[in-house]
């Protein structure tokens, strides 16, 4: 089987913790042949979709020695998956990589996630869908919206629409003396609008990833932040713990399974903090390494027998 992984380039991955990693390992336990490419790489040409891909190889244990190949023009229609896994930001570049994508025949080469449904899912929108299930939340580019918020709700927590990883997340409180400042710096640097939440005083136990497989929960991560932080994520220094899915945690998943499955969202991960679901990842999930260390569930295994 001809595989192919649209992601970000090798040289720039944390192979201990990479997830697209971890697909690539279980597709070559099962013999597939593998390529990867990167956005840039995509082109149209003669009403067919192309990437300059390289054939990838992973040669021993030690998942650093890999053999990639020189890059070679592929017809991706000839993939039998191909795999959307390069990290945000959601941007016009990742757009338009959504939109070629999409004129390959998805009856003949399925694509995980499917473009239309990541396109018409922005991850910190889509939990609008729920509203029973998320705290208080405006999105918004006024300062006196976000004023009136924290009179209400006293603490918050501002972030950028389309930012990734922990990167630009702000604790906020209508103590500050700077305030006005802090709003102002976030309209000036965002051109969109952006999400302002109640402050969860829970976040400081950590916050909990759960990864679902066509609309099922398979496997579960507790993030801690460090001290004085309200950031959970690996990759601003939070730590990862091992957990379970909860009642609670399993009723998350039971209202938004049917709404992912409809959207041809296969691979997501959500963050669930207290009882409240923050967030639906649907551009490029990870940490399922992380859940196999300490758990021992391998949701690579249990994505590639689900896909066979």
């Amino acid at each position: 089987m001809n595989v192919a992984f649209q992601m970000d380039d090798l040289s720039k991955l944390n192979f201990t913790t990479d997830s697209t990693i971890e697909l690539i390992l279980e597709s070559q336990l099962r013999e597939h042949n593998n390529y990867i490419y990167s956005p840039e790489d995509l082109f149209i040409e003669n009403n067919q979709v192309y990437a300059e891909a390289c054939k990838v190889t992973f040669k021993s244990k030690d998942i650093t020695n890999y053999k990639c190949a020189t890059k070679n023009k592929i017809k991706l229609s000839d993939m039998k998956m191909i795999f959307i896994r390069q990290d945000p930001p959601y941007d016009m570049a990742y757009i338009t990589s959504l939109h070629i994508l999409e004129l390959i025949d998805q009856k003949k080469t399925r694509i995980i996630n499917n473009p239309q449904g990541i396109r018409n899912s922005p991850e910190k929108i889509l939990i609008f869908d729920f509203p029973k299930l998320m705290p208080p939340t405006i999105v918004t580019r006024s300062k006196d919206h976000v004023i009136k918020f924290l009179k209400k709700y006293k603490k918050a927590v501002i972030k950028p629409l389309y930012g990734n990883g922990g990167e630009g997340i702000f604790f906020i409180s209508i103590s500050d003396l700077n305030l006005n400042q802090i709003v102002e710096s976030f309209i000036s640097k965002n051109q969109e609008q952006f999400i302002v939440q109640k402050y969860l005083p829970e976040i400081k136990s950590g916050d909990k990833r759960i990864i679902l497989i066509d609309g099922k929960p398979v496997g579960a991560l507790a993030r801690v932040p460090k001290k004085d932080e309200i950031r959970s994520n690996i990759h601003v220094g939070g730590s990862a713990k091992k957990t379970s899915i909860s009642k609670s945690d399993k009723l998350i998943c039971d209202a938004i399974g049917p709404e992912l499955r409809k959207r041809k969202l296969f691979f997501v991960g959500i963050d669930i903090i207290g009882k409240y679901l923050i967030e639906i990842n649907v551009t490029s999930p990870t940490c399922i390494k992380e859940i196999k260390k300490l758990s021992k569930v391998n949701i690579a295994k249990i994505i590639w027998d689900k896909l066979a």
